[in-house]
């Protein structure tokens, strides 16, 4: 198995100040970068993200109007088709200096498990962390299985290409089979919380770059290698006008 070289976008089109590498499964483009690199794309993406929030009347949970101006944002990903439709992504928050910059702990906050997750957040911050958010799939491409699959995946990538040691997040239960398959761990000793309304349970996960590996499926694992060894061979860096959470305005 292998994927295409992880390379600099070509100077036309969109993602020209962003990375790129096609996604295995599914043959689409993937562009990688902060929100300044490409406004358009970073608009698409959180445009496709409030669709998908809408479907499931938890449009609230994206907080669409804080985030849009690109500030809080690190690095967003996004798969594009062969069209160069925005089919996917997914958003980082971080390198958080402090447990109160993370908006997932802040959806614990008077719950029981809410002191344990703090905790949890606080004993990862020397070591790096991020939060990755707003992950979404169209639901009418064809590939969209595999387009989740991908984005749970792009949880590593972020923290490899941020440099941190963990990302920590919080996940529904309906998705922890999915956060899992890429290498997340389940913080089952915290009560889940009912965010972002009491139709869900919604639980704290993370992943150590460390330990993911033990944890993934052994297809997911095995993706992760490809695109990481590519990231590796081809000495990925992010160029030098990446900063983070610059802002659009």
């Amino acid at each position: 198995m292998a994927v295409e070289p992880i390379v600099q976008a070509p100077v036309e089109g969109p993602g020209a100040d962003m990375l790129r590498f096609r996604e295995t499964q599914t043959g689409y483009t993937v562009l990688v970068g902060p929100p300044e690199a490409d406004p358009d794309l970073w608009r698409r993406y959180m445009d496709g993200a409030l669709e998908a929030y809408r479907r499931f009347d938890s449009a609230e949970a994206l907080d669409y109007d804080t985030v849009i101006d690109g500030r809080s944002t690190s690095l967003f990903f996004v798969a594009l088709d062969s069209d160069g439709r925005v089919v996917a992504g997914v958003r980082a928050e971080g390198p958080h200096k402090h447990v109160d910059e993370m908006r997932a702990v802040a959806s614990w906050a008077g719950l029981k498990g809410g002191p344990a997750f703090r905790h949890l957040v606080a004993d990862q911050i020397p070591y790096g962390v991020i939060e990755c958010k707003a992950g979404w799939a169209a639901r009418d491409s064809e590939y969209r299985h595999a387009l989740a699959e991908w984005m749970a995946r792009a949880c590593v990538h972020a923290a490899m290409l941020l440099g941190v040691r963990y990302v920590t997040s919080h996940a529904p239960e309906h998705a922890l089979r999915l956060y899992r398959s890429s290498g997340a761990n389940v913080a089952w000793w915290i009560p889940p919380s009912s965010y972002p309304d009491e139709r869900y349970r919604t639980f704290a996960v993370w992943w150590d770059m460390k330990t993911y590996r033990a944890v993934a499926t052994e297809s997911q694992a095995r993706l992760l290698e490809v695109e990481l060894s590519e990231m590796r061979k081809n000495d990925l860096m992010p160029p030098d006008f990446w900063a983070p959470a610059k802002g659009l305005a």
